[in-house]
């Protein structure tokens, strides 16, 4: 019984970073290390065997690797280079290329739909007195800034989720 609050630590955390990244175009390191450190923790309420353990570990280093070099090269940002791989950490091996490809279809799909708005919605819009639009949304009209893709990475997860290990072990 008490296993059920622990559902939502990820899709939480997920949700959290999504939503941080569209407001602030920053995802907290704190949502990756708390995600990192419960993986510890509960793998084993999840009965995950040792093979399960490391497999899992070794996704989450290799998605980290490449999204530091995709950081590097100023392909990615930071933010969702850690949240990719603690995901993929979370997601593991079997699930690993659905979230990629869940991944990049809703990052695709939002990345037309903020064109979109750029393109459709003139900033004079945003700027006329007594129009008040929040922050967020006259930063995400600049072209010059970049794409809330924690949202995709975030919303990929979540899809994922009900079929992984974790939600299995806990419901049952």
């Amino acid at each position: 019984m008490f296993e059920y609050p622990l559902l939502f630590i990820f899709p939480l955390a997920m949700a959290y970073a999504a939503v941080s990244d569209l407001l602030t175009m920053t995802i907290p390191n704190r949502i990756s290390l708390v995600l990192l450190a419960t993986f510890f923790v509960l793998a084993p309420l999840a009965s995950f065997t040792w093979v399960t353990f490391w497999q899992h570990l070794a996704v989450g280093g290799v998605v980290l690797a490449a999204g530091v070099a995709l950081f590097a090269l100023g392909v990615f940002g930071g933010g969702d280079a850690k949240l990719l791989a603690a995901a993929a950490l979370w997601l593991g091996l079997d699930h690993i290329v659905p979230f990629f490809g869940n991944v990049a279809i809703i990052g695709g799909v939002m990345c037309v739909v903020i064109l979109l708005y750029r393109k459709l919605v003139p900033a004079v819009i945003l700027s006329l007195p007594g129009w008040s639009m929040p922050g967020w949304a006259v930063r995400l009209h600049d072209p010059k800034s970049g794409v809330p893709y924690g949202i995709a990475i975030a919303g990929a997860a979540l899809l994922i989720y009900p079929k992984t290990q974790w939600y299995l072990a806990f419901i049952s």
